[in-house]
């Protein structure tokens, strides 16, 4: 096998193009055996094979830098740079990072695990190159759904002003992980298509339509313009007004055609854009056909196709999905909107269901937000379903548009908390800290899929502003479903266990873990008091005042930052009283990024565990005992 061969990007400079598409092959095998196994991004690697491997087969890496946009398709950049060994680790503890990684090797120039961000680094290092008066190629790959993100539009704004050298490769799967929306999707489709006159005037007016209620104003408009047309009979005519040198479509499986149009672009002096038209999940059936469903896989049976799910109770997100989906039955109101991942938040029922409904914009978190704001002043429900590290993009709109507004929108927020293999690029810890500190804003997470139930039907009876849930990647506890959930009074906490000296505070999955280490010590004969601290925000004060007269030692227990997190929180709020001989520990997340593994590795590692937790309670109570014996 010639993969076998190829320790380094080196060992290709030799290959012909046959034996370029040989290898190939090779490694599409490769990936989809190895990912069977381990799991990871196949569709969006399957898709770039030919492109990396040119890319690799021209320019010389690590010299020339590579930038891929969010990351997740630079597994056969990761195989052609030395890690091929690595791949039975891939995502987990300590193994490879299913991103790119600058720790992981020399040939990882730029980490991203959100979208959007490579033409901007790639701006940057073509400007640093030039300022150091050095002459490496610079070599952005971003894919179509990230011109969505408005980001990448600015740094396309830029880079054609500057006019620094360097490629910008357009990697045209037309998904970005659901299928692509807007305006620049047609565009690009009108490219991939068009060829012929006789169809521009059509062509015209179906873009212009796609811009909602003004779009057909502009096309009657436009039909009256002379010089009109001339924006559909040239290819990529929009990346020309941008000021960049527009190549293509290519074949993106081409692999001649491929190395012919690199070539051409390395020999323009400025900014070009090379158009590469690929397949997702290209030679693999199963995700050829649902490359939507294959993104981002499980394990599965490669003869079948079949994914290998664990089974038990079913995970936040489809609890959320179902429960809206009453909830819209029971209120017309009701809107979704998600920048790109109604398959990953839930939504997909809700879209068949309620086509009109449901809002996907694109990858586009900041939009989306104040999108929702203006909806909700309309008299509107809107629920922004998002994941909590990309909700981290929209933060501004958040604070002056949904916040400073008041305006009623739902947050829906997954994946708040540790995420497993995805690490440290897509962790939900630091919600709680950007949110918290926020006007008008209520933030809740549930302590089980019941409670989640709940907490939607309480966000939907509030009408005094924005109102956020936030829920785990992980299966519910498997409790008993009500069949009409009944809301929860707004800032209330619940007692699940009583206790005598401490008392341990917790949010969400926690609550397990709290309850665990209050076994270790019923043992010992110390009953802990564990509180469903369900309200972060706004706290229950008349609880937190009457555990500081009762004279309780409290440990406050989060999977989020512990910087200005929910222990914090009530750290300031007996500061404010006055109550400043109330012992509170935190445990939470330090100081650190967490990396990929499972959720119990990434737990273990930094003591969010309950033998963590029941080391601290025997810690306050001994130190308690003492002041006691000193005193007598």
């Amino acid at each position: 096998m010639l993969l076998d061969q190829i320790d380094g990007p080196q060992d290709l400079k030799t290959l012909n193009v046959a034996q370029l598409e040989q290898l190939s092959d090779e490694i599409r095998q490769f990936l989809i055996e190895k990912l069977s196994i381990t799991g990871g991004h196949l569709a969006p690697n399957l898709g770039v094979v030919e492109l990396t491997l040119v890319m690799h087969y021209l320019f010389n890496s690590p010299d020339d830098k590579f930038i891929f946009d969010v990351g997740h398709q630079s597994y056969v950049h990761k195989i052609l740079t030395g890690r091929m060994d690595r791949f039975n680790t891939l995502r987990k503890y300590k193994g490879l990072c299913g991103f790119v990684k600058r720790a992981e090797s020399e040939h990882d120039v730029w980490e991203a695990g959100h979208s959007s961000t490579s033409l901007s680094a790639a701006m940057g290092m073509a400007l640093g190159r030039d300022l150091k008066g050095e002459s490496n190629r610079v070599v952005a790959v971003i894919g179509d759904g990230a011109l969505t993100g408005g980001m990448a539009l600015e740094a396309l704004n830029h880079i054609g002003h500057e006019q620094r050298k360097m490629i910008v490769i357009l990697n045209d799967n037309e998904m970005s992980i659901a299928p692509n929306v807007g305006a620049l999707h047609h565009y690009l489709g009108k490219i991939r298509t068009d060829r012929h006159y006789h169809k521009a005037k059509d062509e015209l007016q179906h873009l212009l339509n796609k811009i909602p209620a003004i779009g057909g104003k502009l096309a009657k408009t436009a039909e009256r313009v002379k010089d009109s047309l001339k924006y559909l009979l040239v290819s990529g005519i929009l990346f020309e007004q941008f000021g960049l040198t527009y190549l293509g479509p290519v074949d993106g499986h081409d692999v001649e055609g491929l190395i012919d149009i690199l070539k051409q672009a390395d020999a323009m002096p400025g900014p070009v854009l090379v158009h590469v038209l690929t397949i997702k999940g290209k030679g693999y059936l199963p995700a050829e056909a649902d490359s939507h469903k294959w993104h981002g896989a499980s394990p599965y049976k490669i003869e079948s196709g079949q994914m290998v799910n664990s089974v038990g109770p079913p995970m936040y997100t489809k609890v959320f999905g179902d429960m809206l989906i009453e909830l819209a039955d029971q209120d017309e109101r009701i809107v979704a909107i998600t920048p790109a991942m109604p398959g990953g938040s839930g939504l997909l029922d809700f879209a068949k269901k309620y086509p009109k409904r449901m809002i996907d914009v694109g990858i586009a978190e900041q939009h989306a937000a104040t999108m929702s704001a203006a909806i909700a002043m309309e008299g509107l429900k809107p629920v922004y379903a998002v994941y909590s590290t990309f909700l981290q993009r929209a933060y501004d709109q958040v604070v002056h548009d949904i916040c400073r507004q008041n305006a009623n929108v739902v947050f829906a927020i997954d994946r708040a908390g540790f995420v497993g293999p995805d690490g440290e690029t897509h962790q939900g810890v630091y919600d709680i800290a950007f949110l918290r500190h926020l006007p008008n804003l209520v933030l809740m997470m549930p302590k089980d899929e019941n409670e989640l139930r709940r907490m939607m039907k309480t966000a939907f009876l509030y009408n005094e502003g924005p109102i956020a849930i936030r829920y785990p990647r992980i299966n519910g506890a498997g409790v008993e479903i009500d069949a009409d959930p009944l809301p929860i009074p707004i800032g209330t906490w619940e007692t699940l266990r009583e206790g005598d000296a401490v008392a341990v505070l917790a949010i969400g999955p926690m609550i397990g873990v709290a309850e665990q280490a209050a076994d270790q010590l019923l043992i010992e004969g110390v009953k802990v008091e564990v509180v469903n601290a369900r309200y972060i925000k706004p706290l229950d004060v008349t609880m937190l005042l009457s555990l500081a007269e009762q004279g309780k030692k409290i440990i406050v227990l989060e999977e989020g930052s512990e910087l200005g997190g929910f222990g914090s929180s009530v750290l300031e709020f007996y500061s404010q009283q006055g109550l400043y001989n109330v012992p509170v520990r935190i445990i939470g997340i330090p100081d650190l990024f967490v990396e990929h593994g499972s959720i119990e590795q990434q737990r273990e590692e930094i003591g969010l565990t309950a033998h963590r937790v029941a080391t601290e309670l025997r810690s306050m109570l001994a130190v308690s005992n003492k002041r006691v014996t000193e005193q007598v």
